[in-house]
């Protein structure tokens, strides 16, 4: 069974977003996220990033589909012609799950959002790690992560995550990593 990770920025308050955008502008927090979906330990290979709707529309058109990456958006509204030919548009996540259960060209897979494919990808038994940036501050949010449900421990983060609190523009956060724990 192929599993994921998700990644995510949350703020005190738990929030994630605010009117389809970040709360926030951290500019190296963006660079890490970049770097940890591309990452692959075989250069022939990519990763996929799964994300709902609002979360691809939320991305920048200059930066989307989100570049080097296998982009799927989940949603049951739209066609495959609201999307680039080279999107992968699927209902929910374990049929996102299924379609990249024989892609061998796929490495990793990351659940990069909203709250409620953040919320489903949490309780599926294909979950495997959570990749969160603690950001040290509250912001006005509109979109809210979900709560961690409690068979996530933390465990040591990769060894080219950056330890210990980071700062830019007066904003303190720091990289976490969460297991989950199987039984």
């Amino acid at each position: 069974m192929r599993r994921f990770s998700l990644i995510v920025a949350v703020s005190e308050n738990l929030g994630i977003g605010i009117k389809g955008d970040l709360p926030w502008r951290i500019k190296s927090e963006l660079k890490y996220f970049s770097r940890t979906t591309k990452r692959t330990s075989d250069p022939s290979k990519r990763n996929a990033v799964i994300m709902g709707r609002k979360t691809y529309f939320g991305v920048p058109e200059s930066k989307r589909p989100l570049p080097n990456r296998l982009n799927i958006v989940l949603s049951t509204t739209l066609q495959p012609e609201d999307l680039p030919k080279d999107v992968m548009l699927c209902p929910n996540l374990e049929a996102a799950m299924k379609h990249l259960e024989g892609d061998d060209q796929i490495e990793n897979v990351w659940v990069v959002g909203g709250s409620g494919v953040y919320a489903e990808a949490m309780d599926s038994n294909r979950c495997h790690r959570l990749y969160i940036t603690r950001i040290h501050q509250k912001f006005e949010c509109d979109t809210f992560f979900p709560t961690i449900p409690e068979s996530f421990r933390e465990v040591a983060p990769d060894p080219d995550t950056p330890a210990g609190v980071q700062e830019e523009n007066g904003i303190e956060y720091e990289y976490k990593v969460m297991e989950k724990e199987t039984k």
